[in-house]
Parts: structure tokens; C-alpha cells; sequence
């Protein structure tokens, strides 16, 4: 395990920023100085994250997302 997490990355397996060992540990999310635990996407360079857009899903299961932008921090959670 390294302690440089990845620019993007995702908790959607179908996605190519997803990487299930790295998810395992938690990763803690802050936008715009508030934790979120319900980010399903998150890009630090470019200053976003998707959350979940209340019980809506699409037509194949999945949430409806929105996109947020602002300053984006994110850590490993200690166990």
C-alpha cells in the first residue's frame, strides 16, 4: 500500500478509476471543509465530486449522481 492516492478514483466497479485493494482501507473525503460519506466519485486536480442525487437511480439500478466543484481533500481512514 502507498501513501500517494490517486487523482480520481472511483467506488463504481464497472469504472476504470476503481481500485477495490486501495477502497479496503476507507478513504475519508472533505469538500469545501465538510467530510462527505457518500462521495461514489472524486477528481482532486480538476475539483469535483459525484454524490449520490437523493433515491433517484437510472434505468439500470444505479444512483443518479450529481457533480459538486470545489477544493477536494482526501486521506487514508486510520483502522
Amino acid at each position: 500500500m502507498t501513501d500517494k492516492l490517486p487523482d480520481r478514483l472511483s467506488v463504481n466497479p464497472k469504472s476504470p478509476h476503481y481500485d477495490e485493494a486501495l477502497l479496503e482501507h476507507g478513504i475519508g473525503v472533505r469538500f469545501k471543509g465538510e467530510e462527505k460519506t457518500n462521495v461514489e466519485e472524486y477528481c482532486i486536480s480538476e475539483g469535483w465530486i459525484r454524490v449520490p442525487a437523493g433515491k433517484a437511480v437510472d434505468r439500470k439500478g444505479n444512483p443518479m449522481t450529481i457533480l459538486l466543484k470545489g477544493p477536494v481533500e482526501v486521506w487514508i481512514k486510520e483502522q
